[in-house]
Order: structure tokens, then C-alpha cells, then sequence
């Protein structure tokens, strides 16, 4: 394993709601060493989303550090921060949030477009996603012609198109059926052994965890469990 890419040190995140302070995440510090496969579990309200959120850079620490492969976040622009995001970290949601009216190969190419790649070269990397996807006789369909399954493939595609650093995933198997979630878990399996690509994924359910080779267990915003295994 590499140096730590996800370095966060005495974390804390609260929100309010109306006069009330709810703390979300109290003084949590987690290393992630390049290329591991983190699962991050808990009951809800535990912590594990919004720790994510901090994680992917979608919201910002009260107190406490975060070194994204060595740089302090904190001290980032919004600018900077959307940069961050579209280049080095890719998301993938329990809802696949695809473009209806796009083709999947446009849906996954889009990112490639903020960042100025020109329209043929996103479409090849969009193509070559999606093959290692298990997709590539799919390019001309539109997310409503796929199953679930095949539509979550096609975020993954476009999670990974842009070659981040890490992948984050939220629940990505919330919406499937068991055997399409063990066949979803087997593509993550394969981009995190074959890219490399570290990931760190939400659930609340033991054998999704159970994929991972890390898991990290929240409750009341503190990390009460934190154990290294073997992958399923």
C-alpha cells in the first residue's frame, strides 16, 4: 500500500436545525492508504454519509484537518474544490442519475466535457468505460432500455471516466436485487484490484460490507470499529 490519499485528522462536522446543534461527526481521524477498498458502515444517522461528504469534498470540516493525496482541502477555493472533485474523486449514488433523453455513452462522457477533452476523445474513453463495464454493445441505448443493474454499470462507467484517485460510492447497491448487487460489488472488486482506484463505500448491509477489505463501523458520529479482512 501506498501513503495515505484520504488523511483526515480530528474531524468534526455539526448542522442546525433551528436553534439546535446536532453533531454528525465527532473528532474522527482515518487514514486510507492508496488503493484499498474501505467500507463504511452504520446505522442511520450514525455519521458514515456525512463523513462521505466530507470525504468527497461536498462539504466542509467545522474543525479538524483533511490532506487529499497530501494537500490541506481546507485551504482550497470552491473553485479549486469543484476541480478536486472532477478530476480526482469520482461518486457513484444509490441513484444512478443518469441523463433520461442521453445515450449511455454521452451520459458517461459528460464529465470529460467540464474538463475541456475534446468530443472525440471523450467519447473514446466513454467507449472503453463502458466496455470495461461489460457494456460495449450498449453505447447507443438509453438508461430506460437497461435494467438496474446495467444502468448502475453505466455509473460506474462515468464515475470512472475522468481516472480519479477515489471512488465514492453511497448505497450503490440500495436500488438492486441481491444477485444484481453481487454482480455490481464484482465490478468494484475488479476496478479496485485491476485501476488500482481507491474506494470507499457506504452501506448499512453486513455482506456488501464484506466485499471490502477494510471495514469501518460509525456510531453517534465516532469510528467504534475499525478492522481490516479478507475481501469477499
Amino acid at each position: 500500500m501506498d501513503a495515505a490519499i484520504v488523511d483526515i485528522r480530528d474531524a468534526w462536522k455539526s448542522y442546525h436545525l433551528e436553534e439546535v446543534e446536532i453533531p454528525a461527526v465527532r473528532g474522527v481521524s482515518l487514514a486510507i492508504p492508496a488503493g484499498q477498498f474501505v467500507a463504511v458502515t452504520g446505522a442511520s444517522g450514525s455519521g458514515k454519509s456525512t463523513f462521505l461528504h466530507l470525504v468527497g469534498c461536498l462539504d466542509r470540516l467545522d474543525r479538524g484537518a483533511y490532506l487529499f493525496e497530501g494537500q490541506p482541502v481546507e485551504s482550497l477555493s470552491r473553485r479549486q474544490l469543484a476541480a478536486l472533485r472532477n478530476r480526482r474523486i469520482g461518486f457513484i449514488f444509490q441513484s444512478f442519475n443518469l441523463l433520461a433523453r442521453t445515450t449511455i455513452l454521452d451520459n458517461v462522457a459528460l464529465p470529460l466535457s467540464y474538463q475541456g477533452v475534446e468530443r472525440r476523445e471523450r467519447r473514446r474513453r466513454a467507449a472503453e468505460m463502458l466496455e470495461r463495464v461489460g457494456l460495449s454493445e450498449r453505447l447507443t441505448h438509453h438508461p430506460n432500455q437497461l435494467s438496474g443493474g446495467q444502468q448502475q454499470r453505466v455509473a460506474i462507467a462515468r464515475a470512472l471516466v475522468t481516472r480519479p484517485a477515489v471512488l465514492l460510492a453511497d448505497e450503490p447497491t440500495g436500488n438492486l436485487d441481491s444477485v444484481t448487487s453481487q454482480e455490481i460489488m464484482g465490478v468494484l472488486q475488479a476496478v479496485n484490484r485491476q485501476q488500482s482506484v481507491s474506494i470507499i463505500l457506504v452501506t448499512h448491509e453486513n455482506d456488501i460490507a464484506a466485499y471490502a477489505e477494510r471495514q469501518v463501523v460509525f456510531r453517534d458520529g465516532l469510528i467504534v470499529r475499525d478492522v481490516c479482512g479478507t475481501a469477499a
